[in-house]
């Protein structure tokens, strides 16, 4: 049973398409995906009353019944939420270490719901969260080229040829950066504050580029992801984007991959 709290703030925004059905199950939080494929390797799935134990099956979640076990698998609704993520807090869903959970700040029963991205354990700052995985894909994948905007404070003063070398690319260990907006707010005593904006999602990414410029980053924020903002939500806090926000959001990640090709 889906609670009043997502009743309310359902975007409404949902796809009835046809999907593999291992991630159709994953999507509406049965299990992993991979966890998924064991099930129907298990002949533990049937669709509209005959068990499939094959994989890669296609269903159409408008018109097909799906069970497990018997138990009938009910679509849900599809929610997206903005996250000011605290330092402190691992982008997942689980951590053998047993740390704590972005998924720990966010209150919403019966639905899993997984973050879009990662940001590292001590950044703070924007991270959406879904369980609506084509949209996820949408927002992470390089090639939508969404803009993700951070403010850092790094160790000793940047000069404007480093400020240029990371505005135009830096060598990391996994290839060249794409093009950046780097831009200096003030130095603070031997520390320099910054904005830099970029569209890649590398793994530590942003410190990556800063330790390759020789400037160690002490404090990092995720200040903004395209035209969304931190605006009204408190370190901590949530709040459930709209259907506007959403479409908006496709639209400008379609826009930029029609743009590249």
């Amino acid at each position: 049973m889906i609670s009043e709290e997502i009743k309310v703030y359902n975007t409404g925004v949902r796809k009835e398409k046809p999907l593999r059905l291992a991630k159709y199950l994953a999507e509406q939080g049965v299990a992993s995906r991979r966890k998924s494929e064991a099930l129907i390797a298990q002949g533990r799935v049937a669709v509209n009353g005959q068990i499939i134990n094959e994989q890669g099956w296609i269903i159409d979640p408008g018109q097909d019944q799906v069970t497990v076990d018997g138990q009938l698998i009910q679509t849900v609704d599809r929610v997206y939420i903005l996250l000011n993520k605290p330092a402190g807090y691992i982008s997942s869903t689980s951590d053998p270490q047993g740390r704590p959970l972005v998924t720990d700040l966010v209150k919403v029963k019966d639905l899993r719901i997984y973050p879009v991205g990662r940001l590292d354990f001590a950044t703070e700052g924007l991270l959406l969260m879904t369980n609506d995985g084509d949209f996820a894909n949408f927002i992470i994948h390089p090639r939508y080229e969404i803009e993700k905007k951070y403010e850092v404070l790094v160790e000793n003063r940047v000069s404007d040829r480093v400020r240029m070398r990371l505005q135009k690319g830096i060598l990391l260990e996994d290839g060249m950066t794409a093009p950046a907006v780097v831009r200096i707010i003030k130095y603070d005593r031997n520390q320099t504050w910054l904005e830099i904006v970029i569209h890649e999602g590398r793994k530590r990414q942003v410190r990556r580029m800063f330790e390759a410029a020789g400037h160690q980053v002490i404090h990092l924020k995720r200040t903004a992801l395209g035209f969304l903002t931190l605006e009204g939500v408190k370190t901590g806090e949530y709040r459930y984007l709209n259907p506007r926000e959403v479409k908006q959001l496709m639209a400008l990640s379609q826009k930029n991959s029609y743009e590249e090709q």
